[in-house]
């Protein structure tokens, strides 16, 4: 079954919509800036962090009653709103699943005297499904930094089944003390902005944000995305260390492309960590795809986490639609272990099909392609 892309939306440092995103990283602008925060860090760092001011403005316009809700909350209410606005999607349909991908949830809510209890993920992804008026119980991918790809292809699967003809896949993380803390442990976070695929890489920049991917099986003219396959794969090599090999994510791609290696570009997880910058490098060269353009939006919005698979595979999808292929921002001078085409610069570029990969801790890897028709 044809599975297409009905609507989307980010929310991110960069923008509100999709529209602002898009402008923003085909610019080359990167969301990134020194935060100095003492309730997330001790010391400064670099991060790409949401507008909170904006969010609960325009969220509130959209509220409809008194209820206190957490940032969180709101942010993946307000762009489940703002992708179905207009879309004909009937969020309320029993046809109609959502998929919640996140990594922490309201984690940072511990802090405020609410319970672990309070802030389970899937109590979330249920004010979600009532926020949206849907009748069915509400799906939570959580499976470290691979969660937004690995929701979009339980999307595709469910509609595949036809069981649903409809699912909203919501990705969402803040930042909070718990999570800069836990990346600082171990020492991943780079003093600046980072550098993907880069010589002189020296740790992630974290990110925050949100993004609902709409996905339908019903053929519309406009709809001209579709979500051809994707796969999920774990080596289980270690609980935070990426293979050496690339092994786990090659197992992925190779599921999902199958014998087709025609391909325009690259979406890569590209954290700018050493580790896991050389480990794509060599499951995509493996792949047979070392001369396809590969980039990383890292430098633009962040590692946004749960967020990271939706938010990226949308502007892949603005890409194809705009035929402009996007530089990966901070890096300069090649630093990996396989050969691999890193882009360097923004242009203009007739495309039609992109895959998307990712990779997380525990040794969990996802990919997806996603192809333009007309």
């Amino acid at each position: 079954m044809s599975v297409f892309v009905a609507t989307h939306n980010i929310i991110s440092a960069l923008g509100f919509t999709s529209e602002e995103n898009g402008e923003q990283v085909f610019a080359g602008k990167s969301g990134i800036s020194l935060v100095a925060d003492t309730a997330l860090s001790p010391v400064e760092f670099p991060a790409a962090l949401i507008d909170k001011s904006r969010l609960e403005k325009e969220y509130n316009e959209i509220a409809s009653s008194d209820e206190e809700l957490s940032h969180f909350d709101q942010i993946i209410r307000l762009s489940a709103y703002q992708a179905l606005k207009g879309s004909g999607i009937d969020a309320s349909s029993r046809k109609t699943i959502i998929i919640l991908s996140t990594t922490k949830g309201n984690i940072g809510e511990l802090v405020k005297g609410k319970t672990a209890e309070q802030v389970q993920l899937w109590q979330s992804a249920q004010r979600l499904a009532q926020f949206l008026n849907n009748p069915n119980e509400p799906i939570v991918i959580s499976n470290a930094c691979i969660s937004g790809v690995a929701a979009i292809v339980m999307g595709k699967r469910l509609i595949d089944s036809g069981k649903y003809d409809h699912a909203i896949v919501v990705g969402a993380d803040l930042l909070s003390r718990f999570v800069v803390s836990g990346f600082q442990s171990f020492h991943s976070l780079s003093a600046q902005p980072c550098r993907p695929f880069d010589k002189n890489r020296d740790g992630l920049s974290l990110g925050e944000g949100a993004a609902t991917v709409v996905l339908t099986c019903e053929p519309k003219a406009e709809y001209a995305l579709e979500i051809v396959n994707g796969a999920t794969s774990n080596d289980a090599n270690h609980i935070s260390g990426p293979s050496r090999t690339g092994e786990g994510l090659l197992i992925a791609i190779n599921k999902t492309l199958g014998e087709d290696r025609e391909v325009d570009f690259i979406s890569a997880h590209g954290t700018a960590t050493p580790y896991n910058d050389d480990m794509e490098s060599k499951a995509i060269s493996r792949a047979g795809l070392s001369q396809v353009p590969v980039n990383s939006m890292k430098g633009y919005f962040g590692h946004t986490l749960g967020a990271a698979g939706v938010i990226e595979s949308i502007i892949c999808m603005m890409s194809l639609t705009e035929n402009k292929l996007v530089k990966t921002l901070g890096y300069s001078e090649f630093g990996v272990a396989e050969e691999i085409t890193i882009t360097t610069e923004s242009k203009d570029q007739n495309m039609n099909k992109v895959l998307k990969v990712a990779s997380g801790f525990g040794g969990c890897n996802a990919a997806l392609v996603i192809e333009k028709h007309g």
